[in-house]
C-alpha cells in the first residue's frame, strides 16, 4: 500500500484539510499506516497532480485560508481499483526479536529493560484502542459504513493485549536465566496445550 492509498481511503469519509488528514493519520489510520505531516502534504500535492483530489480554498477570518481535499471520480475509481487488489502479508523487522534470537552473544539487562519498555507501550496501545472502542462503539455494533473500524479496533486491542503478554513471558524467561544457570523454557508442553 502506498501512502496515497491510505489518504484517498480517508477521504472517503469526507472532504479533510491537509491539517484534519494529518491528524485523522495520528488517531486512527496511523495505528496501522505510520506517516509524518510532511510526508502527507507531499502526497496531497501528488495525489492533486494525478487529479486524484482537487483543492478548495476557504476563506477564514483572523486565520489564514485553509484548503479543504475532495476525491474526484478519478480518485474514487483509482481507490477502488486499488482496493479491489489482493492485500499483501505485513512484513516484521524488528531489532529487538533479532536481539534475542542472538540471546547467548547479548547483554541481558538491556535487552529486559527493553522488553519492561515495550510491555508498557503495548499496554497502553491496548487501553488507548479500548477507549476508543468504549466511546465509538459502546454496545459492540457499528453501522455497515463503519464496520471495518470496528474490526480494525478489535484486531489492534487483540495484536497489543498478545505481545504484552508476550513481553511478560519473555521478560519471566530472562529473570529465570539471570536467576540461575539452567536452560529455559518459557513455554512448556502443557502450556502449548493449554494456549492452543
Amino acid at each position: 500500500m502506498a501512502l496515497g492509498d491510505a489518504i484517498l481511503a480517508c477521504l472517503t469519509e469526507h472532504p479533510m484539510t491537509g491539517y484534519e488528514l494529518a491528524k485523522t493519520f495520528d488517531s486512527s489510520i496511523g495505528f496501522f499506516w505510520k506517516t509524518d505531516h510532511q510526508q502527507i502534504y507531499r502526497e496531497l500535492s501528488r495525489l492533486r497532480d494525478r487529479g486524484y483530489i482537487q483543492g478548495r480554498e476557504v476563506v477564514q477570518t483572523g486565520k489564514p485560508n485553509k484548503l479543504v481535499y475532495t476525491l474526484t471520480p478519478e480518485g474514487r475509481a483509482a481507490f477502488r481499483n486499488w482496493a479491489a487488489r489482493p492485500s499483501v502479508p505485513a512484513s516484521t523487522k524488528d531489532d529487538l526479536l533479532v536481539r534475542l534470537y542472538a540471546l547467548g552473544a547479548t547483554d541481558i539487562a538491556p535487552l529486559r529493560a527493553d522488553l519492561m519498555a515495550r510491555l508498557e507501550h503495548h499496554r497502553d496501545r491496548a487501553d488507548r484502542y479500548d477507549r476508543i472502542l468504549q466511546k465509538r462503539f459502546p454496545d459492540g455494533s457499528a453501522a455497515p459504513a463503519d464496520l471495518g473500524k470496528l474490526l480494525n479496533l478489535r484486531l489492534g486491542l487483540r495484536h497489543e493485549r498478545m505481545v504484552a503478554e508476550w513481553c511478560e513471558e519473555a521478560i519471566t524467561a530472562l529473570s529465570a536465566i539471570t536467576s540461575s544457570s539452567s536452560s529455559v523454557r518459557p513455554l512448556d508442553a502443557s502450556s502449548r496445550e493449554n494456549a492452543g
